[in-house]
């Protein structure tokens, strides 16, 4: 027996080896799961400085006023 290591790049190639796997042809070994990045670290330094800060600001000031709004229209 000889063991590779293969690249998945399409979820249908994939298929296909569970369906060569399931005619006892092929053993996959192991399922790598890539750890999910984090979305602050996906999408850090995307903005430019000045845009984050008027949209940080105005995230801030839309809650405020969703603290203070009277309770009877909830």
């Amino acid at each position: 027996m000889e063991t590779v290591l293969v690249q998945i790049n399409n979820k249908k190639a994939y298929k296909l080896l569970e369906d060569l796997e399931d005619l006892n042809l092929i053993k996959v070994l192991k399922k790598s799961v890539q750890p999910e990045q984090k979305l602050s670290e996906k999408y850090a330094g995307k903005l430019p400085l000045d845009v984050a800060e008027e949209l940080q600001n105005y995230v801030a000031q839309s809650r405020n006023e969703w603290s203070v709004m009277p309770k009877e229209i909830f």
